[in-house]
């Protein structure tokens, strides 16, 4: 079977659109949806701090390291083949979750549910431009854009009315429901496709980036508890280092790699590819800690603490539709560089959180490092796109996801071993004199503020001074947190305006912005 796009109805071909951005949505929620049930999730399991940053991470960190390989699957085996596998794969790990109660357990299975993800998301674009005439083809990547971009909003909201009536593991219910409803769709309009000339499968690639990647995230996440110094801490830097500098080494060789490393060496690439990662950095960072201080500190509703990001989509929306346009009228070194700042200044502003909940100070936070991420973020992945030729689109594609992708999983480990790590050093000599069976349930988990006051009576008359030091801990390491965000946007803005292509430097190969961004 061939990359010929298949001929299908009309109705069909929006049949089978529904289907594609179903099952998008599923695998881009799956991350900021399960952000929204953290508090309850380490109430009910009893889940440390360090355990509930790998049930978030673990997903993430196994979708980027088998994004590219999977996508090379697709094209080899069948699109619809690697689809479908991926959606029974995802759909079974969350059905599994639902009841769980162990949070070692859980890890295990969202790990598994990114295994599933990284099979689904390569190739709903795939079959988009496969299945769809030229004419039509923009229309529908746009929708699949737009998607991609939404759908972690929704997942907030999704998962704050849930929890609103429905205890944490309903957010896993969600996730079961649109994998279902994506696998039947998928069965009955989806058409079978593959690449008449599929690349060579790359093993050895996928392998070395997966460990690195593992490896690293590892040792970020589990440093902080086992110490730097610990001989598996280093071990696991060292296994990573040696595993990322062997993938670079083995795909300068391959003559047909899994990801060609000498495209970062162009301007727009390497610059579009960094700013993307440090933009999601920063912002599955901001959604991994923010929406813990609006339960634990502010004391809000999962439903209130998702509303409360309103900000973000109300600015960033219209600003990215707009921000071609901008980056043609003024480069694109200028404009990304102009919005990481914006969003580094937001990231600023967050860092001045209080025990005292004041909303319009976290509005005002959320705004500046919404309109940064518009004015970045549609430039960014243009940047990207535009500086390959067409027959090269597929890799710019896989690129731009792998960035996004790889950005979130380091920003969950990095921001989240900060804020474990401030929180249990910020609680100094106030668990002095107390039992161990006490300092330990205070030091692992931050959910330790939310006890009622009748929990409270068994820790002694010391109950309320520690919550309130363990709140005003866990302010202080958020803003830790924030402060590193903003310092990585600030050197990548830095290295994008002196690097990033200008605007009177783009070359009769690469269109101008507004025209290669997807609508």
């Amino acid at each position: 079977m061939s990359d010929s796009a298949p001929t299908l109805s009309p109705r069909r071909r929006s049949a089978l659109l529904g289907v594609i951005a179903l099952a998008l949505m599923m695998v881009v929620s799956a991350v900021s949806g399960l952000n929204v049930a953290l508090p309850d999730l380490a109430i009910d399991t009893g889940a440390s701090q360090t355990q509930v940053t790998w049930i978030v991470d673990a997903y993430t960190l196994v979708f980027v390291g088998l994004l590219l390989p999977a996508g090379a699957l697709g094209d080899r085996y069948g699109r619809k083949r690697v689809l479908l596998a991926g959606l029974m794969i995802f759909g079974a790990a969350a059905c599994a979750a639902m009841f769980v109660t162990s949070p070692g357990t859980l890890i295990w299975l969202r790990a598994a549910m990114g295994i599933g993800a990284a099979a689904v998301m390569p190739v709903t674009l795939s079959i988009i431009t496969t299945s769809f005439p030229p004419a039509e083809r923009g229309r529908a990547v746009g929708v699949w854009v737009g998607v991609a971009g939404g759908g972690a909003v929704i997942g907030l909201f999704g998962s704050g009315i849930l929890l609103e009536f429905f205890a944490w593991n309903s957010f896993f219910g969600l996730n079961v429901t649109l994998a279902v409803l994506a696998l039947i769709g998928t069965i009955v309009v989806i058409p079978s496709s593959r690449d008449a000339h599929p690349p060579r499968l790359d093993p050895l690639g996928a392998l070395t980036t997966l460990v690195g990647l593992v490896a690293l995230v590892y040792a970020i996440i589990e440093g902080p508890e086992r110490g730097w110094s610990d001989p598996l801490t280093i071990g696991a830097f060292a296994l990573s280092a040696v595993s990322l500098t062997s993938f670079v080494l083995w795909e300068l060789r391959n003559p047909e790699p899994m990801l060609d490393v000498r495209l970062f060496a162009l301007r727009g690439f390497g610059t579009g590819s960094l700013a993307l990662t440090a933009q999601f950095f920063a912002s599955f960072g901001l959604f991994f800690i923010v929406l813990q201080y609006l339960q634990y500190v502010a004391g809000l509703s999962p439903l209130q603490s998702a509303l409360a990001l309103l900000p973000l989509p109300v600015v960033l929306i219209p600003l990215a539709r707009t921000a071609p346009r901008i980056a043609d009228r003024f480069g694109i070194n200028r404009v990304v560089a102009v919005g990481l700042t914006l969003s580094a200044t937001g990231m600023l502003v967050l860092t001045t959180l209080d025990v005292d909940f004041v909303y319009w100070h976290l509005a005002l936070g959320l705004a500046l490092f919404a309109a940064g991420m518009g004015l970045a973020g549609t430039p960014s992945t243009t940047a990207i796109v535009s500086s390959l030729p067409q027959s090269k689109q597929g890799v710019a594609s896989a690129v731009n996801d792998t960035s996004r992708e790889l950005g979130s999983a380091l920003g969950i480990a990095v921001l989240g071993t900060i804020l474990s790590s401030g929180y249990r050093t910020g609680l100094g000599g106030a668990l002095a004199g107390l039992p161990t069976a006490v300092v330990e349930r205070v030091e692992s988990s931050v959910s330790f503020v939310s006890l009622g006051t009748g929990q409270l009576e068994k820790f002694g008359p010391a109950g309320a001074t520690l919550v309130a030091v363990a709140k005003q801990s866990f302010v202080h390491a958020t803003g830790t947190a924030f402060l590193t965000a903003a310092c990585v946007l600030v050197v990548a803005a830095a290295y994008v305006e002196v690097r990033a292509p200008k605007r009177d430097e783009v070359g009769s190969d690469e269109a101008p912005i507004s025209a290669a961004a997807p609508r």
